[in-house]
């Protein structure tokens, strides 16, 4: 049913969440990121360095239950089980109990991601259709459309993005961090 290579937990390393919170599905959102650190991988062994390293920043310096995002696509081609499908992510404050986080690893500000990046992350969100874990009708949003003071997915990333099919120009509200309150 679904045409990428899937990575899961146990593949890569993943220690255990240290709890979760399940998430009703299919989901109205999906949210675009980029890492920005670590930098893009383009070898299997260095995306799992990859996610262990945002595993570890997540969970050990942020104080969160597992990385924040539902699914990780590495340079290799491959997509990675962060939270998966139907547990709540760490994202996009907000949306993480009605939306699945999509992170390509790497900064993507100036440059593109390479197009086998590019396409597992739309057959991770056809798949995720199929399966009735994203609804049909979905919006695609980038992640500074939804949470004020980040530059993420990169300005080249969200270009790209912004052309594809379900992305929103509208989205329903926008997280503002407290130090952007004043």
């Amino acid at each position: 049913m679904c045409d990428f290579e899937l990575v899961s937990r146990e593949e890569w390393g993943a220690r255990p969440p240290k709890s979760t919170e399940s998430m009703a599905n299919p989901v109205p959102y999906v949210i675009i990121h980029h890492t920005y650190q670590p930098p893009a991988c383009s070898s299997t062994e260095e995306c799992i360095k990859a996610m262990q390293w945002m595993q570890d920043l997540h969970q050990l310096q942020n104080k969160w239950n597992d990385i924040g995002y539902s699914f990780v696509v590495g340079g290799d081609g491959k997509v990675y089980v962060g939270r998966g499908w139907s547990t709540v992510g760490a994202h996009s404050p907000s949306y993480n109990n009605q939306s699945i986080g999509i992170s390509l690893i790497g900064d993507w500000r100036s440059e593109l991601p390479p197009s086998r990046q590019l396409d597992a992350v739309h057959n991770l969100i056809r798949c995720g259709i199929e399966m009735e874990k994203i609804k049909p009708d979905y919006r695609l949003f980038g992640h500074k459309q939804v949470r004020m003071g980040t530059e993420c997915p990169g300005d080249r990333l969200f270009e790209e993005i912004s052309s594809w099919n379900h992305f929103s120009t509208d989205p329903p509200f926008v997280w503002v961090p407290k130090k952007l309150e004043s």
